[in-house]
């Protein structure tokens, strides 16, 4: 299969901003086995301004443009040195795209884009793509990895998009306040009753939410594509997810005619 995982700046960090050490070498080696048995895997990750942060010893996620742009360049140089050195002792060769949304609107970068993340593949390469945040403004972002996850699995052709997140799935109700919560395991059609379950924002460190990963799931299902949101707290579950076992909530593709 080709398979689209995205990995929250929550699932990567802890509350200090600082690297997860544990589960990132547990994410890593389960994509690495995966990719081994015959998938390809491209990896959406978030991350670079929440680990900025964390380095730079900042008290809370900046929330002026300058700091934010500085701390994701600090951040993200620490976050592919991680993935190459990881993914690297299993014998993987990593490759960074940063993207924009002119990269994606305009047709003939996006056709590039197409053909670089293609090649990639072809060569047996694992890319892991990022909004690049330290040159991204309010007018050429694209605000969030969720929906970037979406757009990539849209454009590449995917066969399956996975939101690694710090929740389990999309619930009947917000699980944080109710104890009754249920989560629903299946969803065929995001009408108007589905969307009005989306919460607000997700973590302190990332910029996501119920929200953002709806829309994501309307990108993706409307493209073909099933996509699934799990937690990300073990990683080893992406075994099961591609056994086709039930875990977290599956947004059914539509029929393409």
């Amino acid at each position: 299969m080709r398979i689209v995982i995205k990995v929250g700046t929550s699932t990567l960090a802890h509350k200090t901003g600082r690297l997860n050490i544990r589960r990132i070498e547990d994410l890593c080696k389960v994509l690495s086995d995966l990719k081994n048995a015959g998938n390809e895997i491209i990896l959406v990750s978030s991350g670079a301004i929440g680990m900025g942060v964390g380095k730079l010893s900042l008290d809370k996620r900046p929330d002026d443009i300058p700091t934010k742009q500085a701390a994701a360049a600090v951040g993200q140089c620490e976050l592919m040195y991680t993935y190459d050195k990881l993914f690297t002792e299993y014998n993987h060769n990593v490759a960074q795209i940063l993207i924009t949304a002119p990269d994606i609107e305009s047709e003939t970068r996006k056709k590039n884009f197409h053909n670089t993340l293609e090649r990639l593949l072809e060569l047996g390469t694992l890319p892991i793509i990022n909004e690049n945040d330290t040159v991204s403004t309010e007018e050429i972002e694209i605000g969030d990895n969720d929906t970037l996850s979406a757009i990539v699995t849209a454009n590449i052709g995917a066969d399956l998009l996975i939101l690694l997140s710090d929740i389990d799935g999309l619930y009947d109700k917000d699980p944080h306040k109710n104890n009754d919560a249920v989560l629903i395991s299946r969803v065929d059609e995001i009408n108007d009753k589905i969307l009005a379950l989306a919460g607000g924002k997700g973590s302190t460190l990332g910029t996501g939410g119920m929200v953002t990963k709806l829309t994501a799931a309307q990108i993706a299902t409307e493209a073909g594509c099933d996509m699934i949101i799990a937690n990300g707290a073990d990683p080893h579950l992406l075994y099961d997810i591609v056994d086709g076992k039930n875990i977290g909530t599956r947004f059914i593709k539509r029929n393409i005619k």
